[in-house]
Order: C-alpha cells, then sequence, then structure tokens
C-alpha cells in the first residue's frame, strides 16, 4: 500500500467549508489505497485523517515535540499510528522520505516551508520523483509567480499539480501509479 504525506494548515477549522473539502479528500484517498501521512494535530491534518478513518483507511501521525509542547497540542484522535520526533526537521524529513506521493492542502508558513524543501529535494534528487500536488488558489498563485518568475532555474517545471477539486487530486494520483 502506497502512502500518501498531506501537508497543511493547522487553523481551518470544522465550521470551515475547507475542513469538509479534506474530509472528502482524506476518504478519497483511502479509498483509493492510499495510507494517509498527516503533521498528526489539527485544521487540515485532522481533517483528511478524519476522511481516511471514516473510509477505514489507515493514518499515521507524524508529531513533534517543537509543536506538541510549545502549543500543548495532543495528536487528533483520527490517527492510527502515532510517529513522534523532538525536532521538527527530523519529522519533515520523515514525512518526505517515507511517503510516494505529496498533497499539500492551503497552510502558511509551515506549510510553504514543507512544500519547498519537497520540491527542492525531488529537483536535485535528493528524493524521486513522486506525485506531487497543491491544493487550491493559494498554491496556484504561489508556484504560479515562483515558476513565472526569473529566479528559478532549469528543473523545476512540472513537478507540482494544481489541483482543485476532490475528483482533480484523486484522478493525478490514479493517473501516476
Amino acid at each position: 500500500m502506497k502512502t500518501i504525506t498531506v501537508f497543511g494548515s493547522s487553523q481551518v477549522r470544522p465550521d470551515n467549508p475547507l475542513y469538509n473539502t479534506a474530509v472528502e479528500i482524506g476518504a478519497g484517498l483511502a479509498q483509493t489505497g492510499f495510507k494517509v501521512m498527516t503533521g498528526g494535530y489539527y485544521g487540515m491534518m485532522e481533517a483528511v485523517s478524519k476522511g481516511a478513518r471514516q473510509a477505514d483507511g489507515h493514518v499515521i501521525g507524524v508529531t513533534t515535540d517543537q509543536i506538541g509542547k510549545r502549543y500543548d497540542l495532543q495528536p487528533n484522535t483520527y490517527n492510527c499510528e502515532i510517529v513522534h520526533f523532538a525536532d521538527l526537521r527530523d519529522r519533515l524529513s520523515y514525512m518526505v522520505e517515507n511517503a510516494d506521493a505529496y498533497l499539500a492542502m492551503p497552510g502558511g508558513t509551515g506549510t510553504l516551508h514543507e512544500i519547498a524543501e519537497t520540491w527542492e529535494l525531488m529537483r536535485i534528487g535528493g528524493i524521486p520523483d513522486r506525485p506531487f500536488i497543491c491544493f487550491g488558489g493559494l498554491w496556484q498563485d504561489i508556484i504560479g509567480a515562483l515558476q513565472a518568475s526569473p529566479y528559478l532555474g532549469a528543473g523545476y517545471q512540472g513537478m507540482i499539480t494544481i489541483a482543485h477539486t476532490t475528483e482533480e487530486v484523486l484522478s493525478h494520483l490514479n493517473g501516476q501509479r
């Protein structure tokens, strides 16, 4: 069974329509045969995990003391398995190295960091090329601006797919298997 790492904001709450979209995506990922790996806490991570669990999927939460202890957080209740690290860098390395695909839901600077590190590692051959999807207009604007800028050299184009619907996410993943 393949594993997909899902990055995304911890700030999205259940009353936000995007939370429900993330639940739907999580269910679709599980139904498509993916184990879902997230940062293990709340917001987008919780929503995708909830959807995957509701579809009888396996969810891996990758937590860290640098977030959990600092903000007094516990992992969300939808995780089947917890992998814990003291350091944020080790957490991200684990999530990047142990995935067969990546999905970045809307998020802030933490999610941007996760996208940038994953993208760069694929570009330089630090990890194999894998399906990498960024969901929504926020990432379309940011990734598009970077790709259109004179500041990216060769090799960055075509590594990230932008999706706007659950169907587009699942279609791209199914096309890459």
